[in-house]
Order: structure tokens, then sequence, then C-alpha cells
């Protein structure tokens, strides 16, 4: 969630990030196996149980549940929600339904986090895109993960793909740094803020990169259980997630299989 933009990033060695590079994979084999799954007549509340199953079948525990109190080990957000969907035995998905899924694990004290948007069947062109052009601008975003890159850069790739695309940047959530803690310095705006610091990357930092994007306006609601976050005017909103190590060279993609 956005708060004041820090610059205390906490710097990995490189066997602590193959060590999150485990806990990352993790978390990528459940997505994997939940977006296999996601069909019509499924209930996210069956999501969760498989991603929690799966997770500690490899060792890990889910890094969401209980953490500030949220009550799963997923988020699922349909459609015109934008995170933190809580799954239920009464959410069912049908066809056409735009899915969102966020896993994190936490594996030997080290955490990923990654989310994917998953198309429930055969899904509208609208809805195909905002998808598409949401994953390219993770894609973009990972591009700028090298050192001497500033954070701002990060943010300017999704917003500026985002926006000539025709589509809004949420701005109440971003992404951040991580490693033993799920939410470490620094934040990752997915968009450019106009004050405050503009540290540069350095090799061993690592970053929850998610860019949320709505095909309507950026304005958010939070539903009464304090968790769901919706567009305010009911548009379709997609979220894409990767865990990233900035290293000598390339980005260090460490949630992807």
């Amino acid at each position: 969630m956005l708060r004041r933009l820090q610059i205390r990033p906490h710097l990995k060695s490189s066997s602590q990030i193959e060590a999150m590079r485990k806990a990352n994979l993790v978390v990528a084999e459940v997505l994997q196996g939940l977006a296999a799954m996601a069909r019509p007549g499924i209930t996210t509340l069956e999501l969760d149980q498989e991603a929690e199953k799966i997770c500690r079948n490899r060792g890990a525990v889910p890094a969401f549940k209980g953490y500030h109190g949220y009550p799963a080990s997923l988020c699922t957000s349909v459609n015109h929600v934008i995170v933190h969907g809580i799954p239920s035995k009464d959410e069912i998905l049908k066809e056409g339904d735009l899915l969102s899924l966020d896993f994190g694990a936490v594996l030997d004290g080290w955490v990923g986090d990654s989310a994917i948007t998953v198309e429930i069947g055969e899904v509208s062109e609208d809805a195909h895109r905002l998808s598409m052009v949401t994953r390219e601008a993770l894609d973009l975003a990972i591009e700028q993960v090298r050192p001497g890159k500033r954070l701002s850069d990060i943010g300017r790739a999704v917003q500026t793909h985002a926006e000539i695309a025709g589509y809004s940047v949420i701005r109440d959530f971003v992404g951040h740094g991580i490693g033993r803690e799920m939410h470490e310095d620094p934040q990752v705006p997915n968009y450019v803020p106009e004050h405050g610091p503009d540290p540069r990357l350095e090799t061993g930092m690592v970053i929850a990169i998610e860019p949320m994007i709505s095909a309507g306006k950026p304005d958010v609601e939070i539903l009464k259980d304090g968790w769901t976050a919706v567009t305010a005017d009911g548009s379709l909103a997609a979220h894409y997630e990767h865990s990233v190590a900035v290293t000598d060279s390339n980005p260090a993609i460490l949630s992807r299989l």
C-alpha cells in the first residue's frame, strides 16, 4: 500500500538471491498449477486450497496467510477487483472472467512473491487486450532493472506503456523490495512520482515489480472486508508481478520457471 517512498534497499549476496529463487520457484509452480486449474465452475476457495497444498508439499508456507490479518493463502481478484480479493466458496468462476492470482511463499526464511492474470474460458477482446498490455508493461519494467538505472525508470516504463494503450495505472498500490520480509524498502511505483527521492538501482537489490492497470480510471475503493480493492468505476483491472534481482548484467527474474 502507498506510503512515503523510502531509499534503504536491503542488498543481498549471490547466495541469498539463490535462496530467494527457491522460494520464488515454489510461487511460480503454484501459479502454474492454478492457471491450469482455473476454469468456469471452479470456486476461488478451491484455488486457495490448492495453492496452500502445493506450497506446503514443497516445504514452504504461504506468506499471505495471517499477514496483517489476511485470512487466506491466495489473493483472487476477479474482473473489477484490482488486488487482495479474498477467496470464497460462494465465488464461482464463469466464462469470460478475468482473474488475477497473487501468491507468496516463505522457504527457509526467504519470501517469494508473484502474480498473474488468467483468462477464464473465452474472454472479451477488451479483457484480453488489458491483460496483454499489463503483462507487456511488466516485461518492459523488468528491462530497466540494471545497475545505475533509477527507480523512476521502472515506473516510467509501466506508465508510458499503459497510458499509450489508453489505460490507467493504479497508484494506491505499488511494488516493493522483498527478502526476509514480504515488504522491504524501496517501494516501486508503477508511475513516475512528482516528488521524493529517486534512488539508483544497485547490484544485490531484489524488488517485486507489480503493475496494476485499469481499463478505466485509476480511482480505488476498498470493500467492507477491509482488503478487497476494486476500481471505483467498475472497470476491468489486471495485475502481473515478478520478483527480480539486480545483477551486474541482466535482470534475474526469480519467480519465472
